[in-house]
């Protein structure tokens, strides 16, 4: 196994979903937009050299495990969201040895101008 967050990687970035995450009301009321940039660790060897999908985690299976996560149980925490999204991944591919999630919240209840609240998880699979 490699050393967690070097290697390989299957990199989905600023996937777009709307959602009714967040601790105040008018968030669960109204919802907003999420972003999600991922980085998953999974060794490419194999499908580089064949050619064959047999080999690999596919990217669209990733997407749809994030969007069924995503629009699944609601959370007050953008944290707990990316931890739901990081165990789902982990529980349906055996070949994900890390993760690399971002969840970016552009319309955060916070008095900003211009720019986004976001946090970063990193996680390695513990066997």
């Amino acid at each position: 196994m490699t050393t967690p967050f070097t290697g390989d990687r299957i990199i989905l970035k600023d996937l777009g979903f709307y959602g009714y995450h967040g601790l105040f009301s008018e968030e669960a009321k109204l919802g907003q937009r999420f972003f999600v940039d991922l980085e998953c660790g999974v060794d490419l060897g194999a499908p580089g050299e064949t050619d064959a999908i047999g080999h690999t985690v596919s990217y669209a299976d990733i997407y749809d495990v994030v969007k069924a996560t995503f629009e699944g149980k609601r959370t007050k925490l953008i944290e707990a969201l990316a931890q739901n999204i990081v165990t789902a991944l982990f529980d349906s591919f055996a070949d994900i040895d890390w993760i690399v999630i971002r969840v970016r919240k552009p319309e955060a209840p916070i008095a900003m101008v211009r720019g986004e609240a976001a946090i970063e998880l990193h996680r390695a699979r513990t066997h």
